[in-house]
């Protein structure tokens, strides 16, 4: 009876241990990346970036800047109609197209005439 309950309790000992050796670490970069993944947070700023490459490639989509936006807006959007002025020389903001020259000069048309900003 000794050996027997002698024997159990190594039988006991044997299987925790390789229990215990038997996990794998985790890869902790790899769960982050994951979780990152299959946030909402994510999937929400990646709808925004879409749409910001949508206003950059197309210099005929307005770009407002309201009284009421915060200043990393602002200079979000005005960061997006200087370079569609750089690449395209031409921009709308604010329901009005603004041109740029060939001497980086920016001007718009009122009533058929230049007028220089």
């Amino acid at each position: 009876m000794d050996v027997f309950v002698i024997f159990l309790i190594l039988i006991v000992i044997f299987l925790v241990y390789k229990k215990i050796k038997s996990k794998k670490p985790k890869n902790l970069k790899l769960d982050k990346f994951k979780n990152k993944l299959q946030s909402t947070q994510t999937n929400i700023e990646r709808i925004f970036l879409r749409d910001e490459e949508k206003t950059f490639s197309n210099p005929n989509i307005n770009i407002y800047i309201g009284i009421y936006d915060n200043e990393e807006n602002i200079n979000r959007k005005s960061n997006i109609h200087r370079a569609r002025l750089s690449k395209f020389k031409k921009s709308k903001l604010n329901d009005e197209m603004i041109f740029q020259d060939n001497e980086q000069r920016i001007y718009k048309f009122t009533n058929g005439k230049k007028v220089y900003l």
